[in-house]
């Protein structure tokens, strides 16, 4: 068995499960969140070939194919109104237009094709009392106009689209976490504020009705798509099909205009309130390819598919996007391609450990106690992870490990269920081969040792905990106590191997194959470390297994390799040379007995 050196070289403790929050888990799990990128681009890239490739195409009459309007690099005007109404006519208010363009060149990649403007708006005591805002765009071209009352307008001539540029987002609850001691000397007691979003205040349950805050969007970006396909009447593609307007009368369609907030995260939104005298809002025009256009669609639907499965968290994708905008770009695309890696060290590494324990028949130099220390702790997570309100995925893969760290036990220990008394109770006794040649005395000593470093870190947190922090109840201070602990100190479980390959002189007895798979994903998790946002002591913590791994290779490098000890398959290598021998002497036998015979 590794006793946590098994499961503890991706993260120790927190390899099934993860510590802390639903956001400090993420962190530490670098590989799994390289694998959520992955698994996400993947997703959109995988549908968006499917519907060019896979749609069924039907050779049409080139009399009912639907074209664009307008030409490629044809000049358009643009003018941007904001106002209240969700739909606009009073083009005549000077008020209201903010930005005004002339002789962009349409789906024309040059430097005038972009343009752009930063101004503040001032807004309106209606806006700052949850009012609404809207953009209206219109785009004409040069010297047409866009007011349907004037003489000259001609519908074939412009086109326009509208989009909010204030959102409502739930206002988040008040936190029920409060001190247990009294809000103690030293201890700040928060007051909950609109002023930022948490979008992992996931841990608090709605109560009453939900109560809903405007948010200023300070980006507002207009994009051309570059778009001139030849479209049959039934042939639109159904995932660009909602964005297209089609003129109703020739049975063309005009340009789509798309207001790109994919970059737009909800941390960059502005609460509206009283206190507001202006906001920020910078625009900009400009082209976007088709390609680019559909890839950003299709991200945004696997997004929202990530999330109605279960396996993404509100506020997780922008912080997707954020390690695209913040990442560099070379380290971002080795990140991708070793996560790949990752995930099939993980899946050989899992089917090892199972394997191993499945094959094992002897504890001979395995620490039986830090099998049973790792199933507490990851109960310790899921049980965490349940009081908080996590994701059923989440859940699920936690749970897992709990049943595997128990059924590791059932390897590891016999267990027998004692039905002398009114309830039944599981009794656990050490295997035989745990008691031979002394590996049962060091385990011992090696716990003892570790249990006072041990005690002493948890009660110091704890008591920091309860003083200086704020808990929903008594068992979530425990539960997040104790998860915290795993967090921070599970590494040290470890090390109670480490103890016993230096008594035993000889690591024969360690299921090598797994571990040198959890090592090479262990380099993994380090290199996500690098690129995901995080404390710098958090960082460091990242590189804690890697120095317990490099003490077992020293071990590995420094003890002979024992013959006499059992492999991972349960057999050893003297075994073997003694069956030999055996059989050799046992047929030179037969030969003599054969010569006396003749």
């Amino acid at each position: 068995m590794v006793p946590p050196a098994g499961d503890s070289a991706a993260g120790a403790e927190t390899a099934a499960g993860g510590g802390g929050g639903p956001a400090q888990r993420r962190q530490q799990q670098g590989g799994g969140f390289g694998q959520t990128i992955t698994g996400i681009i993947r997703i959109a890239v995988f549908w968006y070939f499917a519907s060019k490739f896979f749609t069924p195409k039907r050779p049409a009459d080139p009399s009912q194919l639907m074209s664009n309007i307008f030409q490629k690099g044809e000049p358009l005007d643009m003018w941007l109104y904001l106002s209240q109404g969700a739909k606009f006519n009073d083009f005549g208010n000077e008020g209201a237009l903010v930005w005004h363009e002339t002789n962009i060149p349409y789906a024309v990649w040059k430097p005038e094709s972009t343009r752009t403007l930063s101004l503040k708006y001032h807004p309106s005591e209606a806006l700052k009392h949850n009012g609404s805002l809207y953009a209206h765009v219109f785009f004409a071209r040069s010297g047409y106009p866009i007011d349907p009352s004037d003489p000259e307008y001609q519908p074939l001539n412009s086109f326009g689209s509208t989009q909010p540029v204030v959102t409502y987002l739930p206002k988040p609850k008040a936190d029920k976490k409060k001190s247990l001691l009294g809000n103690p000397t030293g201890s700040t007691e928060s007051k909950p504020e609109v002023e930022e979003l948490d979008n992992n205040n996931s841990d608090l349950k709605d109560e009453g009705p939900v109560e809903w805050v405007s948010f200023w969007k300070p980006n507002i970006t207009i994009s051309l798509v570059d778009d001139f396909t030849r479209y049959t009447m039934n042939g639109v593609p159904p995932n660009i099909a909602p964005y297209m307007h089609v003129e109703a009368l020739s049975g063309n369609y005009y340009p789509t205009i798309f207001f790109n907030e994919f970059w737009l995260l909800k941390d960059k939104l502005i609460p509206i309130n009283e206190t507001v005298s202006e906001l920020p809002l910078n625009l900009e025009v400009s082209p976007i390819s088709m390609t680019k256009w559909q890839l950003f669609l299709q991200i945004d639907q696997s997004f929202q598919m990530q999330r109605s499965y279960g396996s993404m968290l509100d506020g997780e994708s922008d912080e997707l996007k954020r390690v695209f905008l913040e990442g560099n770009p070379y380290l971002l695309v080795i990140t991708m391609v070793v996560s790949v890696f990752h995930s099939v060290f993980d899946f050989l590494a899992f089917k090892n450990d199972i394997q191993f324990w499945n094959k094992n028949k002897s504890m001979e130099g395995l620490s039986a106690k830090s099998v049973v220390l790792n199933f507490i702790c990851q109960l310790i997570i899921f049980l965490y992870l349940l009081d908080n309100d996590t994701s059923w995925m989440i859940l699920g893969s936690s749970g897992v490990g709990v049943c595997i760290e128990f059924w590791k036990i059932g390897k590891a220990m016999r267990i027998e269920i004692d039905r002398s008394g009114r309830i039944p109770m599981l009794r656990f006794h050490d295997r035989e081969s745990y008691a031979k040649n002394k590996t049962k005395e060091y385990d011992d000593m090696a716990m003892k040792y570790l249990s006072y470093v041990v005690f002493i870190l948890v009660g110091c947190f704890s008591v920091y905990s309860l003083m200086y922090e704020r808990h929903k109840s008594w068992y979530s201070w425990i539960l997040s106590s104790l998860t915290s602990c795993v967090y921070m100190f599970g590494f040290i479980m470890m090390c109670p191997q480490l103890f016993i390959n230096y008594k035993l002189k000889s690591v024969a007895h360690l299921p090598w194959r797994q571990m040198t798979y959890k090592f090479l994903n262990t380099i993994i998790d380090d290199l996500f470390a690098f690129v995901i946002k995080m404390p710098m002591l958090h960082r460091l913590s990242v590189f804690r297994d890697d120095i317990i791994f490099l003490i077992y290779l020293y071990q590995r490098w420094v003890y002979p390799v024992d013959k006499t000890r059992v492999n991972e398959f349960g057999f050893g290598g003297e075994d073997e040379t003694a069956e030999k021998i055996t059989d050799t002497v046992g047929a030179e036998a037969e030969a003599a007995n054969d010569k006396k015979t003749n």
